[in-house]
């Protein structure tokens, strides 16, 4: 935990709605580095808002624009000199916060850190599969920005480097499978239309197949994911079926256009004749 004066100075950015179950562990979890805590609240009808003011006056409540420019609106809000972007379903663990404090203040040359995930779902933190990635989370705030995507937001950031932690960011993924039931439907919708609004094809029902196979490969096998067990196997078939959702869904969308697409140009011809 960081003690005495520090070098740095760090904004810690959340977006939230209706996380009272979760959110007071990822805000202990920061208190020790941050400088500043801002909270933007999208609706929430639990004690959210009123835990997260006991940690911060910088709680802000707002309409839910998505994912990328509901980031994009903590971020314009920091001061800091480096910018953490955490979820309310995640924490610092020990190491990771004794960690981001001893690299910022030996003055990195890095215009950002990716920390390595360690995913907590069904009672088991996963090592392999979905824990094998490393998200980028902490960055210089000048020259930074979020994508406007509504979903799988980005962080765009200057040329520079960027390296990965060593310390862990625990990710509390899913309350239970009804709560995963729900994300993987709302990610998935989320990301069929994302894919057909910039045009994107997905190679229809047998495409969508194919993905979900190749999902399931790529976290059980490739990823390790076999090696947590039982739930490393259920969590590889959860993200498959969610792929396939994502682009069965992108197929929907397109056949809901051709369809539309092929009545309005019927109507047309129809209006052809003479008057």
């Amino acid at each position: 935990m960081a003690t005495g004066s520090k070098s740095y100075s760090l904004s810690v950015i959340i977006i939230s709605q209706d996380e009272e179950d979760r959110i007071g562990n990822c805000l202990d979890s920061v208190t020790g580095i941050a400088d500043e805590i801002i909270v933007f609240d999208s609706g929430s009808t639990d004690r959210t808002i009123e835990i997260a003011k006991r940690y911060s006056a910088n709680v802000f409540e707002t309409d839910w624009p998505g994912y990328g420019p509901q980031k994009q609106r903590a971020l314009e809000k920091a001061v800091g000199e480096w910018v953490l972007s955490i979820d309310a379903d995640e924490a610092l663990s020990a190491g990771l916060s004794d960690e981001i404090h001893e690299v910022l203040s030996s003055f990195p040359e890095e215009v950002g850190f990716k920390l390595p995930w360690a995913v907590t779902i069904f009672g088991r933190t996963l090592n392999h599969g979905r824990s094998a990635r490393a998200p980028l989370r902490l960055f210089r705030r000048d020259g930074a920005r979020f994508s406007n995507d509504m979903v799988h937001e980005k962080i765009l950031l200057p040329k520079g480097k960027v390296r990965k932690l060593k310390g862990r960011l625990l990710h509390f993924t899913h309350r239970d499978f009804g709560h995963y039931l729900e994300k993987n439907r709302h990610y998935a919708w989320l990301g069929a239309q994302k894919r057909n609004s910039s045009g994107k094809k997905g190679f229809g029902l047998t495409g969508a197949a194919l993905r979900a196979l190749w999902t399931f490969i790529q976290i059980y096998f490739i990823r390790l994911g076999f090696l947590d067990g039982r739930v490393g196997f259920l969590v590889a078939v959860m993200y498959s079926q969610g792929s396939f959702n994502k682009y069965a869904g992108l197929w929907t969308l397109r056949q809901q256009a051709f369809l539309k697409h092929n009545a309005e140009t019927s109507v047309d011809m129809g209006d052809t004749g003479d008057n």
